[in-house]
């Protein structure tokens, strides 16, 4: 496939723990460029999330000024503020992608919270001038809900329905731009197979995907990242479980290179619609609470990591300088001895 070297921004978008982590280290090794400040990995996921941790921290700001969070099951549609608030997000944003990717000519942007912010992210990237790329991993919902039991304590429920939210949204806003729905135990099995469907859809070969980039993807894309397999069915759960079964039929289709009817995803959103109209008053208030003392942890967290990577390097230089002062004794040593 023809290369291309016309800017455009790579998204990755999707649920939290669904492939997107992977999916955007693979477009990161294959030429697409990371923000300057990127989320470390931790015992959830210790290869690393490749997520603009200072994007993240804007865009869980964001969701808290809609009252939502990034957790809310009813955060469906997107929510705009009053105009002129509207529009001072939007020009901090633009500030933001900036400082981030400043004159990247692909930059990638994986934070799974733009999936439901991308009506604003989307001016953004047009107010600097970046067409959009989108690539959307498609992960089975309990595969997904596994995996935030275990790091949020989440009912399978909640998971399912928020993957639901977040897929739907992810589809929603990018029926205009090139896209590719990728599966994320593809990649897993088959990243080769999966990169080449990709960059049909997507209409261009990714920046560098060259022998030595694969070479590196091979030795990311391990066995070890297929954790909290699908053990069960989706009709184990009777609240959101058919629904979010449809909706995974739709994306596994459309991963698979079919063009399925939307039908599903329409019926779908009137579901999570009705259900917002009877429980979102009681359920999203308390959501959107919770999710900000997770933030405010969060940002604390990432910034105790600038921090002591900080001091890392300090403390590297400081080695350096230490050694670079005991050669430079060393020949005044010798000089001396020598007079």
């Amino acid at each position: 496939m023809p290369q291309t070297f016309e800017r455009s921004a790579y998204l990755v978008l999707g649920m939290h723990r669904s492939g997107t982590s992977a999916t955007a280290q693979l477009l990161a090794l294959a030429g697409a460029e990371l923000p300057d400040n990127v989320m470390p990995g931790d015992e959830h996921n210790a290869k690393g999330y490749f997520e603009p941790w200072k994007i993240s921290v804007f865009n869980d700001q964001r969701l808290r000024a809609a009252k939502s969070a990034w957790d809310d099951p009813f955060n469906l549609p997107y929510q705009p503020l009053a105009p002129d608030a509207e529009a001072e997000w939007k020009a901090r944003a633009v500030d933001l992608f900036r400082a981030e990717f400043g004159e990247a000519i692909h930059p990638l942007l994986k934070d799974p919270r733009v999936s439901v912010l991308l009506p604003m992210w989307r001016e953004v990237l047009a107010e600097v001038g970046m067409p959009i790329r989108a690539v959307i991993p498609v992960r089975h919902p309990l595969a997904v809900a596994g995996s935030l039991s275990r790091r949020d304590a989440f009912p399978p429920e909640k998971s399912v329905l928020v993957w639901t939210i977040y897929m739907l949204a992810a589809e929603t806003h990018t029926r205009d731009v090139p896209r590719a729905f990728v599966s994320y135990d593809g990649l897993l099995t088959d990243w080769r197979k999966e990169v080449a469907a990709m960059e049909r859809a997507l209409g261009g070969a990714l920046p560098r995907l060259d022998e030595r980039a694969a070479g590196k993807i091979d030795e990311f894309l391990t066995k070890d990242l297929r954790h909290n397999e699908a053990l069960e069915s989706l009709e184990s759960l009777p609240l959101v479980g058919p629904m979010a079964q449809s909706v995974l039929d739709w994306f596994v289709a459309a991963a698979s290179g079919a063009e399925p009817d939307r039908a599903p995803l329409e019926q779908a959103a009137a579901q999570i619609a009705k259900m917002k109209s009877q429980m979102g008053v009681l359920v999203s208030p308390v959501t959107s609470q919770l999710d900000s003392t997770r933030a405010e942890l969060l940002h604390q967290r990432q910034l105790n990591e600038v921090q002591a990577s900080a001091m890392r390097a300090l403390e590297h230089e400081a080695a350096l300088l230490r050694q670079e002062h005991a050669k430079i004794e060393a020949v005044v040593d010798a000089a001396l001895a020598a007079r």
